[in-house]
């Protein structure tokens, strides 16, 4: 039994908590007292603690007997929250999604000789752990995901709620959405190119450009044609747009009536109670990840399509389940069997090591979170 050190426990957080208490000893940490007594009471052997997770010395104290830590802070602290972990030397599975680049925290990893998993989520996460495991056996030449979570009662305006705070999501939307297309990177606005694709059991929802593939821009640099678009219900990303183009997300002070506050703030403030996820609301989250390319001379495709709820009898998001069950997949892995080499790993070349992929479809599929796989051969009809 290994003691597991939980740093956030939002809606991802608790899941994760509560999936590593059924094998573990698990300490979750968190400012949010209500959130920690909701956790105490789905599971009374977690221990919890009310910690400021911005305080290097509370990080310090919380992870000091931890086996392996399991970060889940909100994105603006990911970076500064990772850094301290390694500091501390604790090898570590993160779904922080930073805007940082992660790769500079490298030297530290390595100078401390501790392992760190970045990125281990839904999407990134498991597509890149997909993506890895194909890139060992074939030579890929085009790679897409799609990918969103929504929720079943469909609200006007946004049509939307946010398993994440909404400033990460906001974040989503203003980032520059980069992709590969035909060998040479490409930088467009994010929420453009929109395309209606229909899904099974779902219905038709939109796509639009964000800036999802992250560390396989160098990772992958080698496949010619990458790209990862969000999934939302038509006419999402016009309101954003809106939003967005009238200064809402602006960063920029503005003084009304003698005070003094940044749009994006009051923005985020709104739209928390528009966008949170109420206790009987349902979700889902659909996903749907394509690779091409040549394998053994055959050209072949190979498409994953996962579709989940939310677990209304655990109380249990989908989102929360598709990326928290992810990374507890792969902390299992890690407690399971040798560590890798000292480092930051991207979930890509994590899921190239032999027997990573295997193992987190199958912890993944034993909660009900199923990837259905689809073989097809590009070339059957020539010659």
């Amino acid at each position: 039994m290994a003691h597991i050190c939980v740093l956030g426990c939002g809606m991802v957080g608790s899941a994760m908590a509560r999936d590593m208490a059924k094998q573990h000893k698990v300490s979750a940490f968190d400012r949010d007292k209500h959130a920690l007594a909701k956790l105490k009471e789905y599971d009374g052997n977690i221990q919890t603690q009310i910690t400021d997770l911005s305080d290097n010395d509370a990080i310090a104290d919380a992870i000091a007997d931890a086996d392996m830590v399991i970060c889940a802070v909100p994105g603006f602290m990911g970076f500064e929250t990772l850094k301290q972990i390694l500091t501390n030397k604790k090898p570590v599975v993160d779904i922080s999604f930073f805007p940082e680049r992660a790769m500079d925290l490298d030297y530290l990893a390595r100078q401390n000789g501790v392992f760190a998993l970045v990125d281990c989520g839904v999407a990134p996460g498991m597509d890149n752990i997909i993506l890895g495991h194909h890139n060992e056996q074939m030579t890929i030449s085009r790679f897409e995901c799609l990918v969103g979570g929504l929720p079943r009662d469909r609200k006007w305006p946004f049509e939307y709620k946010a398993p994440f705070s909404p400033i990460d999501v906001i974040e989503e939307y203003t980032r520059p959405a980069r992709y590969v297309e035909a060998g040479q990177e490409v930088i467009r606005p994010p929420l453009t190119d929109c395309e209606l694709i229909h899904f099974d059991g779902v219905g038709t929802l939109e796509s639009f450009n964000t800036d999802g593939l992250r560390s396989l821009i160098e990772t992958m640099s080698h496949i010619p044609n990458m790209k990862e678009k969000t999934l939302r219900y038509p006419n999402h990303a016009e309101y954003i747009k809106v939003l967005a183009e009238t200064g809402f997300f602006s960063t920029e002070p503005l003084e009304v009536k003698g005070v003094s506050i940044a749009p994006i703030d009051f923005t985020s403030a709104v739209l928390f109670d528009n966008w949170k996820l109420k206790k009987n609301d349902s979700e889902f989250t659909v996903m749907r990840v394509t690779i091409e390319g040549d394998e053994n001379g055959k050209q072949k495709r190979y498409v994953y399509n996962l579709f989940d709820e939310t677990d209304k009898e655990a109380e249990v998001s989908s989102m929360a389940r598709t990326t928290g069950y992810t990374a507890t997949a792969s902390v299992d892995y890690l407690l399971n069997n040798e560590m890798p080499e000292a480092g930051i790993c991207a979930p890509e070349k994590f899921g190239a090591i032999e027997g990573v992929y295997d193992h987190v479809l199958n912890y993944l599929k034993d909660r009900g979170v199923t990837y259905r796989k689809e073989e097809q051969r590009l070339d059957a009809n020539k010659g």
